[in-house]
């Protein structure tokens, strides 16, 4: 899919609260998406995402669990910075530990002399978890926060897919 949006969940079921992310995109689904938008459930397999992302989106939504201090079940909207958001230090390649950032840093390195560009703009619509110890399942403020990040990442796509009508321009 050259140009289109890609919503990625990611995330351990098997970790509580991790499993955010997977949840999220599982309720995500059952609405109408706009053209050009893919929803796919990463869970751990962030080097399949890498891979997946050399197909040339332009924007990429990451859903996932998002430990920045909040109250379970915050939700937050993050626009990493540039293209690729790659940390410095190229990638380190774990298919068991590639966390968001690891994705981007090696999606930098797969893109480097190919041609292929990251995605121009990339977001993460995060959940502060309550717990990510062993266990299937979301906790009840998690559970709790899922419609509440599909009506986001649905107003993301609406605003990302809406390009405003170009002015006509008449050359003399």
């Amino acid at each position: 899919m050259s140009g289109g949006t890609l919503v990625a969940g990611i995330g351990n079921v098997f970790l509580g609260d991790d499993g955010f992310g997977v949840e999220a995109v599982r309720a995500l689904s059952a609405h109408p998406l706009p053209d050009g938008v893919e929803v796919l459930d990463f869970g751990v397999r962030g080097v399949h995402l890498a891979y997946q992302l050399l197909d040339g989106y332009d924007t990429l939504v990451l859903v996932d669990a998002t430990a920045r201090g909040g109250a379970p079940g915050t939700l937050y909207l993050i626009e990493a910075d540039g293209p690729g958001a790659a940390p410095q230090g190229g990638a380190v390649l774990d298919g068991h530990h590639m966390s968001p950032d690891a994705v981007l840093a090696l999606l930098d390195t797969l893109c480097a002399g190919t041609g292929t560009t990251p995605p121009r703009r990339t977001l993460v619509v995060g959940c502060e978890p309550a717990s990510v110890e062993e266990g299937i399942g979301l906790s009840p403020l998690v559970a709790a926060a899922v419609p509440g990040a599909v009506r986001m990442v649905l107003d993301l796509l609406r605003d990302e897919t809406a390009t405003p009508p170009r002015a006509l321009r008449r050359t003399p």
